[in-house]
């Protein structure tokens, strides 16, 4: 039989059943919508964790309210908050810059952008996300949750911030038809590309965007025709007082920034002038002189400044984690920092991946203690390939020796004139 609780609960702030079930089951509208981006800036960060509790005091608690406990921390370990590491900050710091910026300017032509490279597992969309909704946040604060540039008598959505996911097989029509799917804005299939792109154009305009997040931009190949259309495209909306933020796998062996090289010295890839190929008169080098690339990179364990911030990192972890016998430096204490960086490269998603899976199989196990016994039965596929090396180097065109002549391609589309938005035409 069971003690009954002191008046000091230790349960006191614990959701009852139906508000848990509901955080587990709800799900979360995605995240390329108006609805669904703002579900996320408003609720990013927000879960309250679980009551810490000792063993002894789990063992007071009535069974039906022991088991309601049981599944909230589940929730909490299975949900580890975005911390301030030096990757993250490195980036919202170029972000917040480059917006800061092109918000004020009132003359310039074009918007410069921002792209955001890394390995698979860096936490380059998670960093990109925070850093556009702290800058929506207090964009809203500064006018009043109103869009400045709206027309009296008008209710468009305020939407500073717009977040898309690269088609998988992108082209010109595509891309526009994710943008006005954010806002959930019809289209005619039978829509010619100006049309679109003066669609998407006041969109952006009539809903107040100032940041526009592409990711996955990775998807894109230079090889093929329609995804240099894309590129195109993308570079025209930078002249629609909107700044745009790229993210994606290895953005500098994909052709975007085919003659960048990589400074040992600042651990950055720099993108010098090229004074050579040319498409449609304009230098293959326009995307670097109006992007800033930044290289997300991993946890590193060498100088004593990089192992405080791993360190640092595994105790904000550490006291997140609901275990009934955890204990002080239980991820920080001895060689399990060592043990960790082993096992996961001091990449970031991969960490959070380990201890998220040892957390659920300390619970089944009712060790309720992560150890590296009880996270060497934890399989973490590290694939070769998503190891960068210490000096990445961009790949070199593949050879055509040996190949057939490949047809000539289709005309480019010509998105924008100097003028704006002008009609598809055929490429000189």
């Amino acid at each position: 039989m069971t003690r009954a609780l002191s008046h000091d609960d230790p349960l006191e702030g614990l959701p009852p059943r139906a508000k848990i079930a509901e955080l587990i089951l709800g799900g979360h509208p995605p995240r390329d919508t108006y609805v669904g981006w703002q579900h996320y800036r408003t609720h990013c960060g927000l879960l309250v964790p679980a009551p810490v509790i000792s063993l002894q005091q789990w063992g007071m608690i009535p069974e039906s309210r022991r088991a309601d406990y049981d599944l909230y921390r589940q929730l909490t370990n299975a949900n580890l908050p975005l911390q301030d590491t030096p990757m993250h900050d490195k980036v919202g710091k170029l972000i917040r810059r480059r917006l800061r910026g092109n918000t004020m300017k009132q003359d310039a032509p074009t918007r410069a952008g921002v792209m955001v490279s890394g390995w698979g597992n860096y936490g380059k969309t998670a960093s990109v996300c925070s850093a556009g909704a702290v800058f929506e946040d207090q964009w809203l604060e500064l006018h009043s949750y109103l869009n400045p540039g709206s027309l009296p008598g008008t209710r468009d959505l305020h939407a500073p911030v717009v977040y898309v996911s690269t088609p998988v097989t992108a082209t010109p029509k595509s891309l526009c038809a994710s943008i006005l799917g954010f806002f959930r804005a019809p289209t005619r299939k039978t829509a010619t590309l100006p049309e679109l792109v003066r669609q998407v154009a006041d969109s952006l305009h009539d809903h107040g965007v100032k940041a526009l997040i592409l990711d996955d931009i990775s998807r894109l190949r230079m090889h093929r025709a329609d995804d240099q259309d894309v590129l195109d495209l993308m570079r025209a909306f930078m002249s629609l007082d909107v700044t745009l933020i790229l993210t994606g796998v290895n953005i500098s062996g994909i052709g975007l920034l085919r003659e960048a090289t990589w400074n040992k010295k600042t651990r950055q890839w720099e993108m010098p002038p090229l004074e050579s190929t040319r498409i449609h008169g304009l230098e293959i080098t326009q995307t670097e002189h109006r992007f800033e690339l930044i290289e997300l990179d991993r946890f590193r364990y060498t100088t004593t400044k990089q192992i405080h911030a791993f360190v640092d990192h595994l105790e904000g972890i550490e006291q997140h984690l609901r275990l009934l016998n955890a204990k002080e430096g239980m991820l920080t204490g001895g060689t399990m920092p060592e043990y960790l960086m082993r096992r996961t490269g001091g990449v970031v998603g991969l960490l959070g991946r380990l201890l998220e899976d040892g957390a659920q199989e300390a619970m089944e196990s009712g060790k309720e203690l992560l150890d590296e016994s009880l996270l060497d039965e934890i399989v973490l596929r590290r694939d070769e390939p998503e190891q960068p090396p210490d000096e990445p180097v961009i790949p070199a065109d593949p050879p055509t020796a040996g190949r057939k002549t490949p047809q000539a391609k289709r005309p480019r589309n010509t998105v924008f004139d100097d003028h704006g938005p002008a009609a598809a035409g055929t490429g000189s």
